[in-house]
């Protein structure tokens, strides 16, 4: 079990430094891409080598570490790293036919770069380690922060999700149906019933530990599923919910990710049936489809349950006016990685 004690999210939304998702800024086409802030908290010698990746994830936990302090670990989920400068180094290989190299692309295209920049920032010698899962990144990086916890009780961890739009991956997803391709509105996601959605990119960071603190956040149950089948994701779901709710009871929302790709509407249609009467409110319009969008989840669930408030734009079921305590996270990533995450409270 998991407490959140603050935390810091980069996306396309207005979320860094304010964390406000009151106002929804709908891309107009289908890449759904951060708006990058000026990042005051790391020196300008160090930021002009960084890649994308890797000035979202640091420029989060930088400024999250600000406020929370300096963390005994580093955990990190990605499902790509820094692809772009991945693809720059090995370009650079054949522009220069094998000859001398600049290292500054290969270092920075490490899936551990984001990781292991925070560590040398912070001159943090603690656990430090990247979850690289595609769509079970962010997850796997949750239940090792769990496992760390029961092994180290009474310290602090960073976690994170992190993913960037490379131009290598999204050629590649877009020829392989996973992007509409026609340009559409973010605004207009949940209208069109064809394959395809819309790119996304982020950096979510969580400052966690293991001791009850007041207005932090309780994640008390994280759970992966690797299938097809949308009847076995229902049946995991119906699992996951009496082994995870304390009192057997529901969750006062469900947050679900759906991203208008009508091959993964059957999962959410046949589990929102398992909780048919809980309100149903949804967060891929704001984040895009990538491998970590669950971490987006988590911090948009974190800032609902701490708030008290829900942005009219998240609603898909009829609104309500309630104050969650509770909510179930189900994220679906190209209809084979599945997760389900419930936060809550006191």
């Amino acid at each position: 079990m998991l407490y959140i004690l603050d935390s810091s999210c980069i996306s396309s939304q207005n979320t860094f430094p304010s964390g406000d998702l009151t106002e929804w800024n709908a891309s107009q086409q289908n890449k759904i891409a951060v708006t990058e802030p000026v990042y005051p908290d790391i020196p300008e010698k160090i930021l002009r080598r960084m890649g994308k990746a890797v000035r979202l994830g640091v420029g989060a936990g930088i400024s999250l570490i600000k406020r929370a302090g300096n963390p005994e670990g580093i955990i990190i989920g990605t499902a790509h790293g820094g692809m772009e400068d991945c693809i720059k180094f090995l370009n650079q290989i054949i522009e220069y036919d094998e000859g001398i190299l600049t290292p500054t692309n290969f270092v920075q295209s490490t899936a551990n770069a984001i990781a292991g920049q925070l560590g040398l920032m912070l001159q943090n010698k603690g656990y430090n380690i990247t979850h690289v899962h595609k769509g079970h990144a962010f997850e796997n990086a949750l239940i090792d922060a769990s496992l760390h916890l029961a092994d180290n009780p009474g310290i602090s961890l960073l976690v994170g999700a992190v993913d960037e739009i490379s131009a290598y991956n999204y050629n590649i997803d877009l020829l392989a149906g996973w992007y509409k391709a026609q340009h559409i509105p973010a605004s207009e996601m949940y209208q069109y019933n064809t394959p395809g959605s819309w790119a996304g990119e982020g950096s979510a960071m969580f400052m966690v530990t293991d001791q009850p603190a007041t207005n932090a956040v309780r994640v008390q149950a994280v759970q992966t599923i690797t299938c097809d089948k949308p009847e076995l994701v229902k049946s995991a779901l119906e699992k996951f919910i009496s082994k995870g709710s304390e009192k057997s009871n529901m969750p006062d929302l469900f947050m679900t990710g759906e991203n208008g790709d009508n091959r993964m509407q059957p999962f959410y249609d046949l589990c929102e049936t398992t909780l048919n009467n809980v309100p149903i409110i949804r967060f891929k319009h704001l984040s895009g489809e990538y491998g970590t969008a669950s971490g987006f989840a988590l911090w948009a669930a974190s800032e609902i349950l701490r708030t008290r408030h829900i942005p009219l734009h998240m609603w898909k079921s009829e609104i309500q006016n309630t104050i969650p305590k509770s909510i179930l996270i189900y994220n679906n990533h190209k209809g084979i990685q599945h997760s389900f995450i419930w936060c809550s409270i006191s």
